[in-house]
């Protein structure tokens, strides 16, 4: 498995060539970038530029972009609501909609290879509408950044929308064989079960989040940290007929540096035998 990292664990810093470097000395092959502007400006093209310039100069790959999750720099705090490209509202689908082509035109200076979509949000329910709207949104998305070289990967998060036979439902009806899934290993937990989720959604799963916790909340812990059971999860996932990286996506902790976070990476790495 390809061994990768996401920026997420810098999300409360603005992306530069220095965090990047840590991820490398973690052992990253490839790297996630996280779509948030306070991070990583997918509108700016001299922020694009500057990290597409650091991924020009080393070996390790622009694996993915995670697409923004709010308009603004602030992840909603101020009171802008979040990228929902299955809103009731039309209008709030096509803001959504519009907003996640911002991050895929940054393909044109960044050559990443997945955009991880988040279908909904944490109040998203399931029924035929939502469905309706799904395979419309992907169906626009993946048209537009195909000529990009970006193709689509529906992440599991913690909605009714997104569990295993839900996204499954929305690849098979859509007839999106390009489509994949980006297996969140921590939503899975909170939700039915990392095994359960694995074997619905095994064949569909092109990339990876993995991160841990207690089954409580989704603290992005770092793998053994939590209570998943690690060994039988990577198991299923070296089986995976699209061959997923092994990415981890950890969240920021007070008193993390980059040194420390490089060690973390590099000792799980080396547990999960990537």
């Amino acid at each position: 498995m390809l061994r990768a990292l996401s920026t997420h664990v810098f999300l409360r810093q603005r992306l530069h060539p220095g965090l990047l470097d840590t991820l490398a000395r973690g052992g990253a092959q490839a790297i996630e970038v996280f779509a948030a502007k306070q991070h990583f400006d997918y509108t700016s093209r001299q922020h694009i530029k500057e990290i597409a310039d650091w991924f020009k100069s080393t070996d390790v790959k622009p694996h993915s972009v995670h697409a923004p999750l709010y308009a603004d720099s602030e992840m909603g705090r101020g009171g802008l609501p979040s990228v929902n490209v299955v809103h009731n509202e039309k209008s709030r689908r096509i803001d959504g909609m519009d907003e996640v082509k911002r991050a895929l035109e940054a393909a044109e200076i960044l050559p990443y290879q997945f955009l991880v979509l988040h279908v909904g949000d944490r109040d998203t329910d399931w029924d035929e509408r939502v469905l309706e709207h799904a395979i419309t949104a992907i169906e626009h998305l993946k048209a537009f950044g195909g000529p990009l070289g970006v193709k689509l990967l529906l992440e599991n998060i913690q909605n009714e929308a997104t569990t295993p036979a839900h996204l499954a439902e929305i690849i098979r009806v859509g007839h999106f064989a390009n489509v994949g899934v980006c297996f969140d290993s921590g939503h899975a937990n909170l939700m039915e079960g990392v095994d359960p989720s694995l074997e619905t959604l095994l064949p569909l799963v092109a990339s990876t989040h993995l991160h841990d916790n207690h089954g409580d909340r989704d603290a992005h812990l770092w793998p053994g940290d939590g209570a998943i059971a690690w060994e039988a999860a990577i198991a299923a996932l070296r089986t995976a007929p699209r061959s997923p990286a092994a990415l981890l996506e950890i969240h920021y902790e007070l008193g993390d540096t980059p040194e420390t976070i490089a060690k973390r990476a590099t000792e799980t790495f080396e547990k999960f035998g990537v």
